[in-house]
């Protein structure tokens, strides 16, 4: 892989593991905190159910990202198999519609970004368009990690669900 992608691949995996790790530790503690509350005291934190949502999106779309890295995401296997020599011709185009298409659902969702920004959660006042940038930035993502993975598809070289390409 060309060393420029490599350092942009790895920068996202970097981010998207820090996001994915913060927003599942801090959902179960504040999850748990909350259970124990409720059954220790009989009362629960006013906010403790909205953190989780505003911060649950952004945890998926960091795990959509690391699993398109490893090449973990939906694919047709059986189809590019038969393809034969075509299929490196066939998977290249692909990725390039694929990596059009995230740009074009980024470029979408900017909108929404700006109209979310208005609204606000009832208890942490927390602008929506906190929610909404997480598919904004994850869809940008989504289309740089299929784009730093095109020589790779062009070339023909498989990728194991250990994220090594063989």
């Amino acid at each position: 892989m060309n060393p420029l992608f490599k350092a942009v691949d790895t920068v996202i995996s970097w981010w998207c593991h820090v996001v994915l790790y913060i927003t599942l530790s801090v959902v179960f503690v504040i999850l748990s905190v909350n259970v124990c509350l409720r059954y220790a005291a009989g009362s629960s934190l006013s906010w403790a159910s909205e953190l989780p949502e505003l911060m649950f999106p952004w945890m998926i779309m960091s795990g959509v990202v690391i699993a398109a890295q490893h090449g973990s995401h939906i694919a047709v296997v059986m189809l590019t198999q038969k393809l034969g020599a075509a299929r490196r011709w066939v998977l290249t185009g692909a990725s390039l519609v694929v990596a059009g298409l995230y740009l074009g659902l980024a470029y979408t969702a900017l909108p929404v970004f700006e109209i979310a920004a208005d609204e606000r959660s009832p208890i942490m006042q927390v602008p929506g368009s906190v929610s909404v940038g997480c598919l904004l930035w994850g869809f940008v993502m989504l289309a740089i990690v299929t784009l730093c993975r095109l020589p790779q598809v062009w070339r023909g070289e498989e990728h194991n669900e250990f994220g090594a390409d063989t």
